[in-house]
């Protein structure tokens, strides 16, 4: 079915496993796994993390390739599926961290008390507007600023052209920029 190299395109796996075929899984498995699973390493900097979500990626696999509309690479999905299951595997991760931990972290600092509940808050508060963003542009601000994306692998892994990022990159900052502003968070404290 796919080009003259004999070897069965990634696409024709999705859709042979849309049909319930597990050996096509796990083809794609051995195809993607490693790729996954360091992409999911570098955005977490666990292994226990990113081996949890690389094969929860293929359980979401087995659940979702019917729905595959293949407007994009299967790795770009796969990838738009580990970075959303990573996310909130570390969201949880913080609030628990944050419930556990957070009076050591007061004391800890360098700081004043005051100055760190700001800079918290400030923190809660950019995150809160980067989750309020349109999924474009929060696919953009998320990749490159907690994920340490270059524009070109942001356009790579959305699979959209270069200027598009850059397009959706400044409205995505100008609508933080008010969004912060208009929420009393300006320049002026840290």
């Amino acid at each position: 079915m796919s080009g003259g190299s004999g070897e069965t395109s990634d696409a024709d796996l999705v859709a042979r496993v849309a049909r319930g075929d597990r050996a096509a899984l796990r083809l794609l498995f051995m195809r993607h796994h490693a790729r996954v699973y360091r992409f999911v390493m570098r955005q977490t900097g666990s292994e226990t993390m990113a081996d949890d979500v690389a094969n929860e990626v293929f359980l979401e696999v087995w659940r979702q390739a019917a729905r595959f509309e293949g407007r994009a690479q299967v790795s770009t999905w796969l990838l738009g599926i580990a970075r959303f299951k990573a996310l909130s595997m570390l969201r949880k991760r913080s609030e628990e961290a944050l419930d556990e931990g957070q009076a050591e972290a007061v004391a800890d600092g360098a700081d004043t008390p005051e100055v760190v509940t700001m800079k918290d808050d400030k923190a809660s508060a950019l995150r809160r507007f980067v989750d309020g963003l349109s999924d474009e542009h929060r696919e953009v601000i998320d990749l490159a600023y907690y994920h340490g994306k270059s524009v070109t692998e942001i356009g790579d892994i959305l699979a959209v052209p270069v200027a598009t990022v850059k397009t959706r990159m400044f409205y995505a900052r100008k609508k933080l920029g008010e969004a912060l502003k208009a929420a009393g968070y300006d320049r002026g404290w840290p």
